[in-house]
């Protein structure tokens, strides 16, 4: 007979999300998955009234949100994130959704946006992750996820600098997994091969997403599925890496 599945629900925990911003974004959608589950979620972001707007909305649903005003390239302030959700349940799940994208051609990059985008991703990622591994592995248990794009594995303009710096927040999700794995963390990371259809898509490059047509995009809400049954998984069947794409999308 199999084993039981080893995470149960519990309504004693707590979730850590970062990069929360537009109300229909994949940050919103999982505090949203995640407090429909019973745990309290510690929402992080740089906008004050957006993070109180989901907060509110979650906590209408029946949940429980904490919004966070938080820079994860500021080891303080990551740190003060994670010690505020300490103060009320133990960490059981933790996502860095974070990455900022900017298309530039090479010699339009300058060295500022090269190294903005490395910091929000990799040396935010490397942040972010670090709290959560000391906390998860004192505990033995717990998961740490991930969000990576398709430019995670390939670079392409105008997209090097974004790729690089995802490619380098895949290094530390490996480097993590393979070091706290043992130690009872599961480290997964996840590649949105594709656009979500949010807030910030359809605001930005309205055009891209009318071409890509129905069933072209990545719901958020489907996205939040699969991360959550990456934090219910078996310890003795753990995915590392993830990646979705709508069933249209060619890869």
């Amino acid at each position: 007979m199999a084993k039981q599945v080893s995470k149960k629900r519990s309504k004693q925990g707590v979730a850590v999300v970062a990069g929360v911003g537009a109300p229909k974004g994949l940050g919103a959608a999982l505090a949203r998955r995640f407090a429909s589950e019973g745990l309290h979620v510690f929402i992080a972001g740089r906008t004050l009234e957006r993070l109180e707007a989901i907060a509110g909305a979650i906590s209408d649903a029946g949940g429980l949100a904490t919004p966070v005003v938080t820079d994860v390239t500021l080891e303080a302030d990551v740190r003060r994130l994670f010690d505020l959700a300490d103060k009320k349940k133990s960490l059981e799940l933790a996502v860095y959704n974070v990455g900022n994208n900017i298309a530039l051609p090479l010699l339009e990059t300058s060295p500022e946006t090269f190294e903005s985008l490395w910091k929000q991703n990799a040396f935010g990622g490397f942040l972010f992750g670090s709290e959560a591994v000391r906390r998860l592995a004192s505990r033995g248990k717990g998961t740490l996820i991930f969000t990576g794009a398709t430019a995670s594995l390939r670079a392409r303009p105008p997209f090097v600098g974004f790729a690089s710096a995802k490619a380098a927040l895949r290094a530390v999700a490996q480097g993590l997994a393979r070091e706290f794995g043992p130690k009872g963390v599961h480290v997964a990371h996840v590649i949105v091969d594709g656009v979500i259809d949010g807030d910030y898509a359809r605001g930005k490059f309205a055009a891209y997403v009318e071409s890509k047509g129905e069933d072209g995009l990545l719901e958020p809400d489907a996205i939040a599925d699969a991360y959550w049954t990456l934090h219910r998984q078996h310890d003795s069947a753990w995915t590392h890496e993830l990646d979705l794409r709508p069933f249209k999308e060619p890869f």
